[in-house]
């Protein structure tokens, strides 16, 4: 017979065992759904010029890589999927390089372009929302053929769904010069956010039906504040476009109502509001507390409007420290900011979910 201690300490380790598989299986896979800030290269399988997969994006990814994401390294999304004891990139649904083995534990189904509008994808002619999740519905087949039907229903239940998007829904579609936008004639700004935020909601309880209970509702950025944007102020002195960031915040405030709502009328679910609006305005206003350098402009090419084709290896202008820079291109972070971006949403809002 074992000495009583061992007799003892034996259900105790099982126990700590047990608690521990627990926390580490707590979020098996993070899935994704949104636009440019979390496309990992779906853009590269359709046709649309809103893509990356060139020089120098990706350069400062491993290898040296154009992906697909629109940055010079990694995107906020494999930021937390590294956060949460997963692999430290989340793969793209349509990179024909991977397959569901890789998917079961993070894929992204974000199209770069895209927005909650419809109206929004069919400017560069991108995955939609609706789109985005009928493949969802698809990786769910694939998921159960994998991992059997009931070990495939755990992971959707406990994968943390993370969405992102919206900006593109007011920069190219609503405030649009080129072409014209539709939408800013048939709705006022209020009206337009309570529409995108209708299909906000819609769409989180389709995610809902097919399982998702822990589901990260992003906000958008200090939009006014891009170098796109910025260039074009000259007026004010090519500072932030205030009106753009009011907007911003007015729609983060719905948001946020929205993902207390849904709390209460979904049963079962665990809906946070992740808001990266101060974190990028702090981190424009006081640069040199992050190590930053450059806020106005981006590092790619001249920095004031370039992105997708525009940035292109040739450039002379092309910073050669990215690090130093907030912005990559004329709407999207460098990987450094992507990295406090994320850690700080992690920290404030999904930690609970940790």
């Amino acid at each position: 017979m074992a000495p009583w201690h061992i007799s003892f300490l034996l259900p105790t380790l099982l126990l700590v065992l047990l608690l521990v598989t627990k926390v580490a299986a707590k979020v098996p896979a993070v899935i994704v759904f949104g636009d440019s800030s979390v496309d990992a290269g779906n853009n590269n399988q359709i046709s649309t010029v809103a893509r990356s997969n060139f020089e120098p994006y990706g350069r400062d990814f491993t290898g040296g890589k154009p992906t697909g994401r629109f940055s010079n390294g990694r995107i906020a999304t494999d930021f937390i999927s590294k956060a949460f004891g997963l692999k430290p990139t989340v793969p793209a649904y349509l990179d024909p390089s991977y397959n569901i083995s890789d998917f079961a534990t993070g894929v992204t189904f974000a199209s770069a372009g895209t927005g909650y509008d419809t109206a929004t994808s069919d400017v560069l002619s991108v995955l939609p929302l609706w789109k985005q999740l009928d493949y969802y519905k698809e990786y769910q087949a694939k998921l159960r053929a994998y991992q059997g039907g009931n070990e495939a229903k755990e992971t959707i239940n406990e994968a943390l769904h993370v969405m992102s998007l919206g900006t593109n829904d007011f920069l190219e579609n609503y405030y649009s010069t080129f072409p014209p936008s539709g939408r800013s004639s048939q709705y006022t700004i209020s009206q337009y956010q309570d529409f995108l935020i209708g299909t906000a909601a819609n769409f989180v309880k389709e995610l809902y039906k097919l399982g998702a209970r822990k589901i990260s509702v992003g906000g958008l950025p200090p939009m006014g504040c891009l170098p796109l944007e910025r260039t074009s102020n000259i007026m004010d002195g090519n500072d932030c476009i205030s009106n753009y960031n009011d907007v911003a915040l007015e729609f983060n405030n719905k948001l946020n109502i929205l993902t207390v709502s849904l709390n209460k009328e979904l049963p079962g679910s665990k809906l946070v509001f992740s808001n990266p609006y101060f974190i990028f305005l702090h981190m424009i206003r006081r640069p040199s507390f992050y190590g930053f350098e450059v806020t106005s402009v981006a590092c790619c090419a001249t920095g004031m409007f370039e992105m997708g084709y525009a940035c292109n290896r040739n450039n002379m202008f092309t910073c050669t420290d990215a690090s130093k820079y907030i912005f990559w291109d004329s709407f999207h972070p460098t990987e450094k900011a992507n990295q406090i971006v994320s850690d700080y949403l992690v920290k404030r809002a999904l930690a609970q979910f940790l």
